[in-house]
């Protein structure tokens, strides 16, 4: 066997081991990172109009202009999702501080398999709609669950987390954010 043969068949392995370093190394960065590393263009912005039927009353149907006049957190589930079950007991929490108003964001889920889910696990929000198509969600930019949003109460959406709710998350973002929302409408009263 010639030498270069023999260098030959070691180039796939050095390939692997490449790429198998990047991965560690974006695995090892996102880990230690922020979740907000690829920011909402929604931020600052108004939230993406829509027009969706209710969970529990699917003849009802919700707009985003109903929604104004307070601020709100939607909270983007999915019956199939098992982050979301996750996040559900932090999420409950928060909701029963009633603080302010939180909005589930039913999404790709068939009715009774999201029903069933609340059922199961426990309904904290104060209404759910549901994108059963997803064709909403893009609008919002959602690419997974959960994801959540802070949308004031003029509708301009404030900040978003991707992810599951964790405690810390509720302490040192969610909240500092919804007490911003709520000195700037304090502000506007006066």
């Amino acid at each position: 066997m010639t030498e270069r043969s023999n260098a030959a068949r070691w180039v796939p392995l050095a390939i692997a081991l490449a790429l198998g370093a990047l991965l560690l190394a974006g695995v090892l960065i996102s880990r230690r990172g922020n979740r907000e590393a690829l920011p909402s263009p929604l931020i600052g912005k108004p939230a993406p109009a829509f027009a969706l039927p209710v969970l529990h009353e699917p003849q009802r149907i919700v707009r985003s202009q109903d929604l104004r006049g307070a601020p709100y957190v939607l909270n983007v589930w999915g019956s199939w999702c098992p982050a979301c079950q996750d996040e559900h007991p932090v999420l409950t929490r928060f909701a029963e501080t009633k603080r302010v108003r939180v909005v589930g964001f039913n999404w790709k889920d068939e009715r009774e398999d999201a029903l069933r889910w609340l059922e199961q696990f426990g309904n904290p929000y104060w209404l759910v709609i549901a994108d059963y198509e997803g064709k909403t969600a893009i609008d919002w930019g959602i690419y997974g669950a959960p994801e959540t949003f802070l949308v004031d109460a003029d509708g301009i959406v404030r900040w978003k987390h991707v992810g599951p709710l964790t405690e810390a998350v509720v302490r040192d973002e969610l909240l500092p954010a919804l007490e911003q929302v709520e000195q700037a409408g304090a502000g506007l009263r006066l």
